[in-house]
């Protein structure tokens, strides 16, 4: 047990609890920012420790062969060497390469790098406007339908209410072409690895037994991400016996457009009904501010519930407003960024904008290039994305004839740029963002040189982007990438309808998934965090607003200055009896009491002297659905003063 205490030196109660279940189905529910990865790998160790379990008999999966190398590592930091630590498709590849020539007699395929050169030729065959999109979007649908293990054969009796990027039927057309294709060539792609491991596992018993030999106790990193085909394979690497240990959050499950589903992590109570279950809900990471924020959005996010709770200092408040328009917006972050450098020495890289789709980051770069400060675009900067990138290499290779504003026009019109189209795909929306931007910015060359030539164009182009530095200044990117990462400061601009919850087109995305996002959005913040949105009349604020209590006409949760809050008196008679109201309908519905209303809000209701809805409808924190739900009651209570 000594050599145990060791390992378990630092760990809080719960993260103990975990990583003293060393046998049998374990699932750790972990919140954001609760130190999963050091609760899994302590696990790990005490699984070694114990002599539960030799370190060799142990496989690790988790999601990118980067977490796979941070697992290893911090394994190594406690003394723990042998454990393989593998992503899924690693981890099926290496099983293949060792059993299916031995089992079945056949040479493994090889893999192919990239499925884009497959499915460009494809593409290029469909009709406009389909023939434009982003090959990444086809590729993306391609791993959905694989991942959940739907052939072409099946593929249009099997969509239900998913849309795909393109109509279904040429959506097929690209699906069967790839797979025919591919076939043709004896290649492999990383969703073929999987399935082909599942079928030799099937059809050879013994196969199985090989890898059930080898791995006696697995843990799996991320569980909410899981989909059909990785589930399926966990399954025959685990046989009949449950020795398995997930992690996940499925407040932060937002992959379903890869197939994934929370279902596998909230059903494996259901699995294994004897599993111990540990909820993480202290958090390492975020100020209480924050994660009063966070915790207002997690009641509507379904699954297991979760309250964080921070382990850190209280911080300035959330900043949240409305802007006058985009420009405002934009105008707005860039001079919040320029003061916590100055003011509060947060450093520019500790310091994340971030945005639904790769189109909003352009804004964002001319302003900090404006402002000559440093920024790095995860997911792409704006001239090295697909529109700008094509437009400016057939600008290099045109004459010189046209006009620079004619021959973007030109240029655009032939990649496929319509002002009228409505994109189903968010990176096909980016793309035509993209398109009219090039045209935009040709235009406004144009009028200031008129004399400028298509070589100063690019140059000025160059020079006007020329601010993003490689590994430093602030980070430009979407929920998406920003998964798994922190800051120091984090702002979400944009929270209008239509982009959070993202809609263009047909595609309509999942509520529960977009508020997800939001809720990865806000829990990537350590001390700073800024919510942002335009009120210029063109868009709506998005309606995740009322569930975060805050109002779509620009009331602030506190103060707009960093480190101020809005001073609501609390206390008296009147602010006693409406806390009293709340604790007991918190207890008849069962939730907790600031779902209801937070102190601030009673405060406010109580120093207003509301009279009637209007009165109560003025006051942040009260949206249309707590309206329609508590101000009879909540009136009532202050008419009898």
């Amino acid at each position: 047990m000594h050599d145990l205490e060791s390992v378990l030196a630092g760990l809080n109660d719960p993260q103990r609890e975990a990583a003293l279940a060393v046998r049998g189905p374990v699932a750790i529910l972990a919140g954001a920012g609760t130190g999963k990865t050091t609760t899994i790998t302590h696990r790990i160790a005490c699984q070694v420790r114990s002599g539960a379990f030799d370190a060799s008999h142990i496989l690790a999966v988790t999601f990118t062969d980067k977490a796979a190398g941070e697992l290893r590592r911090r394994l190594q930091a406690l003394g723990v060497e042998g454990v393989e630590a593998r992503t899924f498709h690693s981890a099926a590849l290496s099983q293949l390469s060792r059993l299916w020539s031995a089992h079945t007699g056949e040479p493994l395929a090889e893999v192919l790098d990239h499925k884009a050169p497959l499915i460009t030729s494809l593409a290029n065959a469909l009709p406009p406007p389909h023939k434009f999109l982003p090959r990444r979007e086809l590729a993306n649908e391609i791993e959905w339908a694989k991942n959940r293990m739907i052939t072409p054969a099946r593929y249009r009796a099997e969509l239900g209410d998913h849309e795909p990027p393109i109509p279904a039927e040429l959506m097929l057309r690209v699906y069967d072409g790839y797979e025919r294709r591919k076939r043709a060539m004896g290649r492999l792609d990383f969703e073929d690895m999987l399935g082909l491991a599942l079928r030799l596992f099937d059809e050879h018993p013994d196969a199985a037994d090989a890898v059930r030999s080898r791995f006696s106790a697995f843990t799996v990193d991320e569980f909410q991400d899981v989909n059909p085909l990785q589930a399926g394979l966990l399954e025959r690497w685990l046989g009949p016996r449950d020795d398995l240990c997930v992690v996940g959050d499925d407040y932060q499950t937002i992959y379903a457009f890869t197939g994934a589903s929370p279902e596998h992590l909230l059903g494996f109570t259901r699995r294994f009904p004897h599993a111990t279950v540990v909820r993480l809900e202290e958090n390492y990471r975020s100020t209480p501010e924050i994660l009063d924020l966070a915790n207002r959005l997690a009641p509507r996010l379904g699954g297991s519930r979760k309250t964080l709770l921070s382990n850190r200092a209280p911080g300035p408040p959330p900043i949240a407003r409305a802007e006058p328009n985009e420009n405002a917006e934009v105008a707005a972050v860039v001079e919040a960024v320029r003061r916590l450098q100055r003011e509060e020495a947060v450093p520019l890289e500790e310091v994340g904008v971030l945005y639904r789709i790769n189109a909003r980051s352009e804004p964002f770069e001319e302003g900090f290039a404006a402002a000559g400060i440093p920024y790095q675009v995860r997911d792409g900067a704006f001239l090295r994305r697909p529109g700008p990138r094509g437009v400016l290499q057939r600008l290099k290779r045109s004459g010189t004839g046209a006009s620079v504003a004619e021959a973007v026009a030109t240029i655009t019109d032939q990649l496929g740029y319509d002002p009228a189209t409505s994109p189903d795909a968010d990176e096909e929306v980016t793309r035509q963002s993209d398109l009219a931007r090039m045209r935009s910015l040709a235009s406004e060359f144009e009028r200031a040189h008129p004399a400028g030539d298509h070589t100063a164009f690019v140059t000025e182009l160059a020079q006007r982007f020329s601010t993003e530095h490689s590994g430093r200044g602030v980070n430009l990117l979407t929920y998406h990438r920003a998964k798994g990462l922190e800051f120091d400061a984090v702002f979400l601009p944009r929270l209008v309808d239509g982009e959070l919850p993202f809609r263009s087109g047909r595609a309509k995305a999942d509520p529960q998934e977009e508020r997800r996002l939001l809720y990865v959005g806000i829990t990537r913040a350590r001390r700073y965090l800024f919510l942002t949105w335009p009120v210029d009349g063109r868009s709506r604020p998005s309606p995740f607003l009322d569930d975060l209590e805050l109002s779509p006409s620009g009331q602030p949760v506190r103060s707009s200055a960093p480190g101020a809050s809005v001073t609501v008196r609390r206390g008296g008679p009147l602010f006693d009896r409406l806390k009293e109201w709340r604790r007991k309908r918190a207890q008849a519905d069962g939730v907790p009491a600031y779902v209801v209303f937070h102190d601030r809000t009673l405060a406010e209701i109580a120093e207003r002297g509301c009279k009637d809805w209007a009165d109560l409808a003025a006051i942040s924190g009260v949206g249309p659905a707590k309206l329609e739900r508590y101000a009879d009651e909540v009136l009532a209570i202050v008419a009898a003063g």
